[in-house]
């Protein structure tokens, strides 16, 4: 009789570790996107915020601290214990939240926010939501967390100017240092218990998980769509400008877009997950997102002849999300499948460091380039290297499902899915 049906739905404790590690996840991001949106603006008026450079270095200096620690913070999960390192990681977060908050200059806001990127617990979240669910459902566990953390920009795109008005940055950055607090009372009562102590887990190295070409072409594939993604929104806003929508109405076009994106992700990933088609979704997520650069080069050139056209750009904008939310949702569970079970810590700081990395690069190419040579050349190098990508992953071949002893606990059965 076949059994691959009840592989594939999750088990009550499978499902309580996504939704309460995605939830985590959701509390942190929100905290931080809903400063982005007014970031800029708000910190000008503070002592220090007229030098833009300064600006720029206190909205970045978050992504370049937390991409220096998230190999120590991976490895640390491999060694002391995952929910020890995320309650540490969220308290430092918190800190730096709170430092923030009271900044009453722009060298105290990037002390503040140097230290909330401190707090780099995205590899030990990540490792301890692929310790507690099995290979067949991974996908789904990590698509959940994708889920939340865009969910989490759409809602900060519309709420937080609302809130900037009536609570400052300060006040932002208060509530950001409240969501932390929250996440830990999360890991402490909602969590479930680790399955592996952290006594009887081998210890990983990072040597390991260095030689394995699998990661490194995960590894490289992150760096590149967060680099891309980074680098979009330079030159998004603009063009969306361009073609008539004010500033304000522009979580019009994002959020319907974010939010359908959802729905195709639901009903094609999945479902030829389960099929055996993991591959050829991974690869045409990539060579749709190379596709949808090269429709925003085209449209970055529309501007010349004044045709721009909205409907165009929300159209590519649903795409990207499209592709962007399968790769949030393959790569992390592929990371965490081809890495030894002991080193998923180590595999998945190099990973989320490589993230880090491409927000940094992105961000600061994509400024460079639009500033420099205009936002085709921006689209032309984001479109290279998404080809380039394309053509790197190409080899890849889908891990095939095995179960791992760190993914069931062996001192009791597995409950049975509702």
């Amino acid at each position: 009789m076949p059994t691959t049906p009840p592989n594939t739905l999750m088990t009550a404790t499978e499902r309580r570790a996504s939704l309460s590690l995605a939830s985590i996840f959701a509390l942190r991001m929100l905290g931080l996107f809903l400063v982005l949106p007014v970031f800029a603006l708000e910190a000008a008026r503070l002592p220090g915020g007229d030098d833009p450079a300064r600006v720029g270095l206190a909205m970045g200096i978050y992504g370049l601290t937390q991409g220096l620690l998230q190999i120590p913070f991976g490895l640390a999960s491999d060694w002391l214990g995952r929910k020890r390192v995320i309650i540490f990681g969220l308290l430092v977060f918190a800190l730096g939240s709170f430092v923030a908050m009271a900044a009453t200059d722009l060298t105290w806001l990037i002390v503040g926010r140097s230290i909330q990127g401190a707090g780099a617990i995205s590899a030990a979240v990540t490792a301890l939501l692929a310790d507690q669910t099995r290979d067949e459902v991974r996908t789904k566990a990590m698509a959940l967390v994708g889920i939340s953390i865009g969910l989490m920009f759409a809602l900060s795109l519309v709420v937080a100017p609302l809130l900037a008005a009536q609570i400052g940055l300060g006040g932002l950055f208060a509530l950001t240092g409240l969501m932390a607090v929250t996440g830990m009372a999360v890991v402490v009562w909602v969590v479930p218990p680790e399955s592996v102590k952290p006594v009887h887990r081998p210890r990983g190295s990072l040597k390991l998980v260095l030689q394995e070409p699998a990661l490194l072409r995960l590894n490289l594939g992150v760096f590149v769509l967060h680099a891309v993604q980074l680098a979009m929104w330079v030159a998004i806003p603009a063009l969306l400008v361009q073609a008539g929508l004010d500033k304000a109405a522009h979580w019009q076009v994002y959020l319907p877009a974010v939010l359908a994106s959802f729905v195709v992700l639901g009903g094609t990933l999945f479902p030829l997950e389960r099929r055996g088609y993991l591959r050829a979704v991974f690869l045409s997520a990539i060579g749709l997102i190379f596709l949808v650069q090269l429709g925003f080069l085209w449209s970055a050139q529309q501007v010349i002849h004044g045709t721009l056209n909205l409907a165009v750009l929300a159209g590519l904008l649903f795409v990207f999300f499209c592709g962007f939310n399968v790769l949030e949702s393959c790569q992390p569970s592929l990371a965490s499948r081809v890495a030894p079970a002991h080193a998923r810590g180590a595999a998945l700081g190099v990973y989320n460091t490589l993230q880090s990395l491409g927000f940094f690069a992105g961000g600061a190419a994509g400024g460079w380039l639009v500033k420099t040579a205009g936002s085709s050349a921006l689209f032309m190098a984001c479109s290279a290297m998404m080809l380039l990508w394309l053509m790197l992953a190409w080899p890849m071949r889908a891990p095939s499902h095995h179960h791992q002893p760190s993914a069931k606990p062996t001192p009791a059965p597995v409950s049975s899915a509702s």
